[in-house]
Order: structure tokens, then sequence, then C-alpha cells
């Protein structure tokens, strides 16, 4: 299990974890992001926005929120 924010480009996972603040964890709650969930990593630049799809839809998390996704790869 590993932050979301070491994943790479291309690389699949499963959500196992969501930490953080009851107002972050809703918020990717609402996104879709929750435990037994799927994501992709599309793109990872480094220090920026990581790019992610969940689903059907393709969005756009902050590093900083993608500490906080734990998954399984």
């Amino acid at each position: 299990m590993l932050p979301l924010s070491m994943s790479n480009a291309g690389e699949k996972g499963m959500v196992s974890r969501v930490g953080g603040s009851p107002e972050t964890k809703k918020h990717l709650e609402d996104l879709g992001i929750v435990p037994g969930t799927e994501v992709r990593v599309v793109s990872a630049p480094g220090k920026g926005n990581l790019i992610i799809k969940v689903k059907d839809s393709t969005l756009a998390v902050t590093s900083k929120m993608a500490e906080k996704i734990f998954v399984t790869l």
C-alpha cells in the first residue's frame, strides 16, 4: 500500500484507504474515490497535479490530496 502521489503514469491501483480530514474524505468520496475503487494514473508530473481516471471520469487531484489516497498496485 502506497500513497497515490508515488504512482507513475500508466499505473493502476485499487484504493485501499482514504485519509485526511473529514472534509477531505467527503470531497474525495463525492469524486468517487472510495476504498475498493480502481484508479489509473494518466499523468504524474512530479510535484504538480495528478491526472487520474476513476470509473468513467478523468480528474485532477493535487499532489497534497494524492498523498491521502492509499492504493494497492
